[in-house]
């Protein structure tokens, strides 16, 4: 009877001993490092099963057997806790570790870069063609109200979400520039300086020059002047985009409420979505006397505060063009033609 027992015994320990080495193989085999040599990303889909998943990772060499992680997935119940996104996947990482990473790990970061300048059109564009966003935008939103900057976003985030962050952003840097603009500007709200900053931000891309340019146009409003800015007309005719050729008479004298050549005081809208500097320059202008300004040949422009003066510096900047052949005709603001 003893000996049966002994038996017994010995056969559970034999087991025992069997299931420890089986499970210790097993812990192995989900805590070990994978053969993944080099950092990637996985992009997981909303929704996507979980053999889908094992496939992905499979494919990206992070796996040395899918029905690995799919077996760690089940057993520790993260098969209904693995989130949609974008993730980076660490050298090495083990099954637990991919599950980890994919449960609670922080999804990575993309960027997108919207320049100074751009129409809202061309911002929905670049956002249209801007990789892991999605979505299609609604409406173009009204132009002047979205703000240049880099934004930060995660795959899958929306379009219009992303535009509504750039339309708040404006709004919050308006509401903390605007009050403490400087006194006796000769306009009367946060839009009508975004308009004004709109023409400086096409008129120059030198933050030096913002403030001059700036005063300049404030300067003209006040005389009751016509501002004579090249980018409003360009506007008026395309909406923005380049022309490809200069500005043709008939288009200066034509009656079009962007045409400020015959236009006195602020275009209706903005013609461009401005950017902090140049929203901080028309609400801190430079003080000076200049009237007019045109374009050097060197990138910046050359001010002066009487007609005769900047008549000479526009047959200047003729003469350069001329002796350039360069065919392009913007020339700022003064009657120069």
């Amino acid at each position: 009877m003893s000996g049966r027992r002994g038996f017994v015994l010995g056969l559970l320990l034999a087991l025992a001993a069997a299931l420890a080495l089986l499970a210790g193989l097993v812990y192995h085999m989900f805590t070990g490092p994978g053969p993944l040599t080099e950092t990637r990303t996985v992009i997981i889909e909303r929704g996507e099963k979980l053999a889908a998943i094992a496939r992905k990772l499979d494919a990206l060499g992070a796996l040395r057997d899918p029905r690995l992680f799919r077996l760690a997935a089940r057993l520790s119940g993260a098969d209904r806790t693995l989130r949609a996104g974008e993730f980076r996947i660490p050298p090495h990482a083990s099954v637990m570790t991919l599950i980890e990473v994919l449960r609670k790990g922080e999804p990575v970061l993309r960027r997108v870069t919207v320049p100074e300048g751009l129409t809202s059109a061309q911002v929905v564009a670049l956002l249209e063609a801007t990789e892991g966003l999605v979505g299609h935008v609604d409406k173009v939103p009204p132009e002047g109200t979205l703000l240049p900057e880099t934004y930060y976003f995660t795959y899958g985030d929306s379009r219009q979400a992303l535009l509504r962050r750039m339309e708040k952003a404006q709004s919050v840097l308006l509401a903390a520039l605007w009050p403490a603009r400087a006194p006796g500007l000769p306009f009367h709200s946060s839009d009508e300086a975004v308009i004004l900053a709109s023409i400086v931000e096409k008129e120059t891309g030198r933050d030096d020059e913002r403030p001059l340019i700036a005063a300049v146009f404030l300067n003209r409003l006040r005389r009751g002047m016509p501002l004579q800015s090249d980018p409003t007309v360009i506007y008026g005719i395309s909406g923005g985009e380049p022309l490809g050729r200069g500005i043709r008479q008939s288009e200066l004298d034509a009656d079009n409420p962007f045409n400020t050549y015959r236009l006195v005081g602020l275009p209706p809208a903005p013609i461009s979505n401005p950017g902090r500097a140049s929203i901080e320059a028309v609400l801190h202008p430079t003080e000076t006397d200049y009237l007019y300004f045109v374009a050097d040949g060197s990138g910046g422009h050359v001010f002066a505060k009487t007609l005769a003066e900047h008549n000479r510096n526009v047959a200047a900047w003729r003469r350069l063009r001329l002796k350039r052949a360069n065919p392009s005709s913007e020339t700022g603001a003064g009657p120069d033609r």
